[in-house]
């Protein structure tokens, strides 16, 4: 049974994983409001945010739309703003929900920011020769600026982008594609990530084991899934500990 330290393959997922995608997300909603309140008088804002909470549940839930909708997260974003709006028997101009869209998005952009250990990890890890690899769901445009915003390329073997490569996670040829790249079995591989049936029940069906990013500090993962590891964060991956070993 190989260490984690005896050179084992890593996969990392992106968004939430390295770098803190939605941690500004809350808040550059409520700013967008604000906007969408100063073009359209008597909109009702403490409603609209409400209403957009609700909103973005329902659209990212289904597994089509939030395929289709992470293509063009500005699109997916006016699309949430416009049935909101809707759906509170507000009519808005058509210009209007794109407008608040490009705001937020704009916001949450510049929000974001590496985790706290990540790069520290990713140097760590390069140092001991061990293959990286980057596998991500979203468009080439919105994935490749992250990435060279925060300078990562640098550290991995191989990136997969679901709008470069095709085809998104959970997708099984997806993982397969990554390990091959890496020239590794999957027994020999882990996956870091928060997505529990991306980043985890996935790679754990092909025989890699998985850490969980846990955002929300659940402190336990909804069964049927059961990660080999819990996390809070990546920082957490710098302290050594039992169990983080491939299988055998």
């Amino acid at each position: 049974m190989a260490l984690l330290t005896d050179r084992v393959a890593v996969l990392f997922d992106l968004d939430d994983t390295l770098i803190d995608f939605s941690g500004n997300t809350v808040a550059a909603w409520r700013d967008a409001s604000m906007l969408a309140a100063d073009r359209l008088p008597g909109l009702d804002q403490q409603r609209f945010v409400e209403a957009i909470e609700q909103t973005r549940e329902w659209y990212w839930s289904d597994p089509d739309r939030h395929t289709e909708g992470r293509r063009d997260l500005r699109v997916a974003s006016a699309e949430i703003v416009r049935v909101a709006m809707e759906g509170m028997g507000v009519r808005p101009p058509p210009e209007l929900p794109r407008q608040v869209a490009d705001y937020y998005r704009d916001l949450r952009d510049d929000g974001q920011s590496l985790v706290r250990g990540a790069r520290e990890l990713l140097e760590r890890y390069c140092a001991e020769g061990r293959p990286l690899a980057l596998v991500t769901n979203g468009s080439t445009s919105d994935q490749r600026a992250k990435i060279d915003r925060f300078d990562l390329e640098r550290y991995f073997d191989h990136i997969q982008i679901e709008g470069e490569f095709g085809l998104g996670k959970p997708h099984e040829p997806v993982y397969r594609a990554a390990l091959d790249a890496l020239g590794v079995p999957a027994e020999e591989a882990w996956f870091v990530g928060d997505n529990l049936e991306w980043d985890v029940a996935a790679p754990q069906r092909l025989g890699m084991r998985a850490v969980w990013v846990d955002l929300a500090r659940t402190g336990a993962a909804p069964p049927p899934v059961v990660p080999d590891r819990m996390i809070e964060g990546v920082w957490e991956l710098l302290e050594p500990a039992p169990g983080l070993e491939a299988a055998d």
